[in-house]
């Protein structure tokens, strides 16, 4: 169970971090051209990127409402519901939390470290994760 929560966690900070970081670059410096179309394709690739490097482990759901969705329809068991929205909500939080980091401006966490680490992140989305699906 531990793995699958794991997974679940990764998955949505993976989400929160690249999908709403995207739109945070995109709405703080619109000369970067991201738009509506690059934070869409953003949100797209995140999920597809965690479906695909941890999706065989935890189902893939990365939202509560899903979680929850799957359980109403009889697909998911009630017992693990509790488990996988807590593990979500934590990454999605923590997730925010090194965004909030980087947009605030602290010392040491800036624009410039945002880009760097979206780049780096996009790097991993096309070199790193495709090469190994099945983590």
């Amino acid at each position: 169970m531990f793995r699958k929560l794991a997974a679940e966690c990764f998955g949505t900070f993976w989400l929160v971090f690249g999908g709403c970081g995207s739109a945070v670059l995109a709405a703080g410096f619109p000369e970067l051209g991201i738009g509506f179309a690059g934070v869409a394709l953003a949100f797209g690739l995140t999920v597809l990127t965690m479906a695909f490097a941890v999706g065989h482990i935890s189902g893939g759901h990365f939202n509560p409402a899903v979680t929850i969705g799957l359980w109403a329809g009889g697909r998911f068991p009630a017992k693990e519901v509790v488990g996988y929205v807590i593990a979500q909500v934590v990454g999605g939080i923590v997730a925010a939390a090194l965004l909030y980091l980087i947009a605030s401006g602290k010392t040491g966490f800036d624009a410039a470290a945002a880009v760097l680490l979206l780049t780096v992140m996009a790097s991993i989305h096309q070199a790193v994760i495709p090469c190994f699906p099945r983590w």
